[in-house]
């Protein structure tokens, strides 16, 4: 077991940041750590890489406690930040050198990673450049070298694509799976869950500091009262449409929905058939409909509401 945190609790005087919150994560595992902002994901990070001390709990890495003088765990362990957290007055690779020449003393040995970190996220040629010369995406990239270049066995990645062009984020995702590939195990906090729906095996979904939800994103989807949706649009709506719909069989919520309706249903049977036989029956024309199972967005959305959070 990599990572064993049990009923953590982290208060900050009035608020409570960790509420007993735990989970596990096996070896080469990638765990996607998911939640609205303030739900805890960071406060959590900090207090499993002993950045911060929690009120009650354990947190075990590689099957010890955590402390801030345990450096032959931290070696173990990469961590690349939500900001990017690079020095300005330092070129690409004289970064990527200071932050591996933290774990490792070895000037061959540290030479060596350097160069398989600039490789791997290709900035080879921009090994010249200072910071200020990059765009968001390589940052992202030096930020992530900086990170890994010790080769670490396991790794904290706190919203890696944000603010990133689509091209740079598929190339840092397709990293991330080499990393995994590769023996780590990664802990991935994001805020786009098409990409923990497509990167994590498992998932933890968190909210005002508890494990609410935890499991594959198949389990977690079949876990919600909602099954297919299908949206559609009509040529002519006659009186009391809406609530016809609303009657349909194994109906969980209708929605009007761009020019149409959204119609959310709860079980996974033959809703197209029945939804089609309605229409027959009550001589109505559709423009077009489209069907969707639910996804991991549809999850997150049910388990911790709608509503905006600051």
């Amino acid at each position: 077991m990599v990572i064993q945190a049990k009923n953590v609790v982290k208060r900050y005087k009035e608020v409570t940041a960790l509420d007993y919150f735990g989970f596990e994560a096996n070896q080469g595992e990638i765990v996607g750590l998911l939640g609205p902002n303030g739900s805890g994901k960071t406060t959590f990070i900090h207090c499993a890489l002993s950045l911060l001390t929690f009120d009650k709990g354990e947190i075990k890495l590689f099957g010890r406690q955590m402390t801030p003088e345990a450096y032959d765990i931290k070696r173990k362990i990469g961590v690349v930040p939500q900001e990017v957290s690079v020095f300005d007055n330092l070129n690409v690779q004289e970064n990527i050198d200071y932050f591996c020449g933290l774990y490792i003393d070895d000037v061959k040995t540290r030479r060596q990673r350097v160069e398989e970190a600039l490789e791997f996220t290709e900035l080879t040629k921009y090994r010249k450049f200072l910071p200020k010369k990059l765009s968001g995406g390589l940052k992202r990239r030096l930020n992530i070298a900086c990170g890994i270049a010790h080769k670490p066995e396991l790794i904290f990645l706190d919203e890696p694509t944000v603010a990133v062009d689509a091209q740079s984020r598929n190339f840092i995702l397709e990293g991330i799976r080499n990393l995994n590939r590769e023996g780590a195990t990664i802990i991935y906090t994001t805020h786009y869950l098409e990409e923990a729906e497509n990167l994590c095996k498992k998932i933890i979904i968190m909210d005002k500091g508890r494990n609410i939800a935890e499991g594959s994103p198949e389990e977690l989807k079949e876990r919600i009262c909602t099954g297919e949706n299908i949206e559609i649009a009509f040529q002519a709506e006659p009186d009391g449409l809406l609530e016809k719909l609303e009657q349909l069989p194994e109906i969980h919520m209708v929605q009007p929905y761009a020019d149409g309706y959204l119609l959310q249903f709860t079980g996974r049977g033959n809703n197209l058939g029945r939804l089609l036989n309605f229409i027959e029956k009550e001589d109505l024309i559709y423009k077009h409909f489209y069907i969707r199972q639910p996804s991991l967005n549809d999850v997150f959305l049910e388990l911790t509401g709608k509503e905006l959070r600051e």
